[in-house]
């Protein structure tokens, strides 16, 4: 299948990458020429602009978006939707808000093109074990892209899993998990690393927790191999951003009265991450010596 592509970062080269593995013909634009080169030297056909890529593509065309969620998809997707034309349909796999894809969606049905909303899960190991899909959109339009999402995804890795919006939905509430994972995984390393005493192989533990235990996952063999590269993350800063699906699941949690604990203290503790002091720990440390007598340690 012939399909465009627009983005070709570290997610969007490797999806282009397997889709020509896979036989689909590639027309591929990017900003950053270094990455449109990349492309086009494993037999991308290269594309200086969104016009021009438009124009390379066979009528009715696909259209594949990759680009960070925001103002770059909302651009990207205005600027498309001048140029095509009814029966188009656009694919974007980034980590959209739904709700911003519901409306996306709106805009272009009126001028007869199609937009999926398509999760995409797999990270910089998509390539290699695949990537996994959750779509959302009109029937039609996810069947027409059926072959695309075949080879990209593992066996039973992609789906439809309702109309329009419902994909990004699913991949929001997705992210919002992986929040709590992480955060589980990090305080149960942190309170082993505590144990000076036991000098701890925290590598060995890793591997060790993945060998039949009720929490082994893929996030606990990476954190094994997180461990044998730097065994107490010397290197890292304890410095962790967000990309916006946490806050948006915390906000619909809120908006939906469902508890979600979790998910939400997961989400604050990316934010305690990037404060190099915590003036509310410097509050507390204040009253618990006003109020008890409790010793406070000074500058």
């Amino acid at each position: 299948m012939k399909i465009g592509f627009v983005g070709l970062g570290k997610m969007g080269g490797n999806m282009v990458d397997r889709l020509m593995q896979g036989g689909h013909e590639i027309v591929a634009f990017d900003p950053v020429a270094e990455a449109l080169k990349a492309a086009q030297k494993k037999g991308a056909t290269p594309a200086n602009s969104l016009h021009e890529l438009v124009e390379k593509l066979d009528v009715p065309r696909a259209i594949w978006i990759m680009v960070p969620s925001g103002n770059a998809t909302e651009e990207t997707i205005a600027s498309l939707s001048s140029l095509l034309a009814e029966g188009d349909i656009l694919i974007d796999g980034g980590n959209s808000l739904y709700k911003d894809s519901m409306r996306r969606a709106r805009s272009l049905k009126a001028r007869g093109v199609s937009l999926l909303d398509a999760g995409t899960s797999g990270g910089i190991w998509g390539l290699e074990v695949g990537y996994c899909l959750m779509v959302g959109g009109e029937e039609q339009a996810f069947q027409e892209l059926e072959p695309v999402f075949q080879t990209l995804a593992p066996e039973g890795g992609y789906a439809r899993v309702g109309p329009t919006g419902a994909g990004h939905f699913v991949k929001m509430v997705h992210n919002g998990i992986e929040y709590a994972l992480l955060q589980g995984y990090a305080e149960g390393f942190e309170i082993l690393e505590a144990k000076k005493e036991f000098k701890l192989d925290l590598e060995q533990i890793a591997y060790l927790w993945n060998q039949g235990s009720v929490i082994r996952s893929w996030l606990l063999e990476l954190t094994q191999d997180a461990f044998q590269k730097d065994p107490r993350l010397e290197s890292i800063q304890g410095y962790v951003e967000d990309s916006g699906e946490g806050r948006w699941t915390v906000a619909e949690a809120i908006e939906n009265d469902v508890p979600a604990p979790l998910i939400t203290l997961s989400l604050l503790e990316r934010f305690r991450s990037r404060q190099k002091e915590s003036f509310s720990a410097k509050v507390i440390a204040a009253l618990r010596n006003e109020f008890g007598g409790h010793g406070v340690k000074k500058k």
